[in-house]
C-alpha cells in the first residue's frame, strides 16, 4: 500500500514569513504526489493552492520591459484648496482664534468658511481687527498662514461684508 502525504497549509498573520516557508516546502516536495485536494500547480505568476492558500512569487522586469514603461512617479494629491480658481466666495460659520506654531506667540483671527464650492475651510483674516460675526459674506483667496496649520486660505479685506483695515 503506497503511503500518502497529507498537507495543510492555512495563513495566519505573518503571512510573509509562512509564503517564504511554503514557497520552500513547495520546492522541495513538488516531486511528492498529493491528493486532488491539495495539488499544488507552479506557474510563473505564482504558486497557488487548492486547498485555500496562495502564495505570490513577484518576477522582476526586464530591462527592456523597465525601457518601453518609463519610471514611474509616485501620484501626489494636488496642493490646490479652491480647486484651482483664484478666489471663492463664503458664508462665516464662527469667529476663531487659532494659536501659531512653536516660536510664534500672537493669536491668529480667523474664520470657519463655507464656502460656494460646498467646502467648509478656516481662513485668516488679516489686518489689524475685523467685525465678522456668523451669516456675513467674505471673499476668499488662496494663501497659507504659514505658522497656523490648516489655515490654506485668506480672507480679501475691502470685499462684501469685511471692510479695509480703519488707518490711526
Amino acid at each position: 500500500m503506497q503511503s500518502v502525504v497529507y498537507f495543510e497549509f492555512a495563513l495566519f498573520t505573518q503571512q510573509q514569513r509562512r509564503h517564504k516557508k511554503m514557497n520552500f516546502l513547495l520546492q522541495k516536495l513538488s516531486h511528492v504526489v498529493l491528493p486532488s485536494i491539495y495539488s499544488a500547480t507552479l506557474s510563473s505568476t505564482g504558486t497557488s493552492l487548492v486547498g485555500g492558500a496562495t502564495s505570490w512569487v513577484r518576477n522582476m522586469a526586464s530591462l527592456h520591459q523597465m525601457h518601453r514603461t518609463g519610471p514611474h512617479y509616485k501620484k501626489r494629491p494636488p496642493r490646490k484648496p479652491l480647486d484651482g480658481k483664484p478666489f471663492a466666495k463664503g458664508v462665516v460659520l464662527k469667529t476663531l482664534i487659532k494659536k501659531p506654531k512653536k516660536p510664534n506667540s500672537a493669536n491668529r483671527k480667523c474664520v470657519l468658511v463655507r464656502l460656494s464650492t460646498g467646502k467648509e475651510m478656516v481662513a485668516y483674516v488679516p489686518g489689524i481687527g475685523h467685525n465678522l460675526q456668523e451669516h456675513n459674506i467674505v471673499l476668499c483667496r488662496v494663501g497659507r498662514c504659514q505658522d497656523v496649520p490648516g489655515v490654506k486660505i485668506r480672507c480679501v479685506r475691502g470685499k462684501y461684508d469685511l471692510p479695509h483695515v480703519v488707518k490711526k
